[in-house]
């Protein structure tokens, strides 16, 4: 591991050149898995995503262009859901939107998968492989009959929290979340999951549920759509001391490619950083139960009243957190979750998901291989998925 952290160190230095021809054969080989898109919240309200779309991140098209083999669709359930109890009902329709409006919509190119068997199986017969992880676990609504009968339906990880500390766990986005982590209830869903079989995503969630989840948890857990804190510092972002632990025990952070989680003068005009941006988004977002597109909308409305400028990252931001999560922690503990249509920025060179084979590009100019790109696209995420299938059998 020593030697292997020593080369890559070497590599973030090297810059060679690429063929159109060899980026075109390793992303091809590599089987490409992102961990987090939110098209869903798209499709639930009547996008259609087998239209080649002029707006947002994804649809079939891009999704083709780009490469991929299996997504996990987003079943994102806003913080609001929760205030009035709906939220198990906003699960369900989620859940509806990606079976009903993706997989038994354009069946010629999406299947649902369960499992890592489905995942390679689909793959191999062209088509792309759909998968569903829950964002926000307030969507079980205190309930573990809930979480059981969500995983029935083909829900394949959960995150723990979204921006809203729930009753059972902190989260990174409020200031009474961050130092609150795991009640007893709340060890008792993860250890349900890991007896079901579902993934335990930490991101969204305060330091604090993550070292007790990590304590918890007998099965490795992913970060679904994180970056690197010593990179750019906001609370969403993982520290290195929590990057090498999660690793150490097997599981991997999948980096989110918002603009304001790559970059730190993106991250000081959100609202993670602006308390000022932060008071008044909050206040306007209060009930907000509307589409991704609204939401947008109305957090470009209110920086624009502060005077707020917009900052954009780039690929190479993208490219430095998985260099640097990749130096502290080793080439196995990283993946790809980039949150597209879940962000309204996204970096330049990865503005939608037609784009990846930009990132293929620029990892093979920094010197990693074609094995490399194969274990960040892929083998890092099917490996915690076989282990956390494994937990459950015994």
């Amino acid at each position: 591991m020593i030697l292997r952290l020593l080369l890559f160190s070497t590599l973030a230095f090297a810059q060679r050149n690429v063929t159109d021809d060899e980026v075109a054969r390793v992303h091809k080989a590599a089987l490409l898995i992102d961990t987090h898109n939110d098209v869903t919240s798209r499709t639930l309200t009547g996008f259609d995503i087998g239209e080649n779309a002029s707006t947002g991140h994804t649809d079939i098209h891009r999704l083709r262009k780009g490469g991929y083999s299996a997504q996990f669709f987003a079943v994102y359930v806003a913080a609001a859901f929760a205030n009035d109890h709906s939220a198990a009902n906003r699960t369900m329709q989620m859940i509806d939107t990606v079976r009903h409006d993706i997989v038994e919509r354009y069946p010629q190119t999406f299947e649902l998968a369960y499992t890592v068997a489905d995942i390679e199986r689909i793959r191999r017969s062209g088509k792309i492989a759909a998968l569903m992880g829950i964002e926000g676990g307030h969507a079980i609504e205190d309930n573990l009959r809930l979480l059981r009968n969500y995983y029935a339906l083909g829900i394949r990880y959960m995150t723990l929290t979204h921006s809203n500390t729930n009753n059972w766990a902190g989260s990174s986005g409020d200031i009474a979340g961050g130092t609150k982590g795991l009640t007893p209830f709340g060890k008792q869903v993860v250890k349900e999951m890991n007896r079901l079989g579902m993934m335990i995503d930490i991101s969204h969630v305060s330091d604090k549920t993550f070292w007790d989840a990590l304590e918890v948890s007998t099965a490795p857990m992913l970060a679904s759509h994180s970056s690197a804190r010593a990179l750019c510092n906001v609370p969403r972002n993982m520290t290195d001391d929590m990057i090498k632990a999660l690793a150490k025990k097997g599981g991997v952070v999948q980096v989110n490619f918002a603009c304001s989680f790559l970059n730190q003068a993106a991250a000081n005009a959100s609202p993670f950083i602006n308390p000022a941006l932060r008071a008044k988004l909050n206040a306007a977002l209060k009930d907000f139960k509307g589409s991704a597109e609204e939401l947008f909308a109305k957090a470009r409305e209110v920086r624009k009243q502060l005077g707020i400028k917009e900052e954009r990252a780039t690929l190479a931001d993208a490219v430095a957190h998985i260099d640097h999560i990749v130096k502290i922690a080793g080439i196995d503990a990283v993946g790809i979750g980039g949150d597209y249509d879940g962000v309204d920025c996204t970096p330049d060179g990865l503005e939608d998901v037609s784009k990846m084979p930009n990132l293929t590009r620029a990892l093979l100019e920094k010197g990693y291989t074609a094995a490399d790109i194969k274990k960040i696209y892929s083998d890092n995420i099917l490996r915690v998925m076989r282990e956390t299938e494994k937990a459950a059998r015994h």
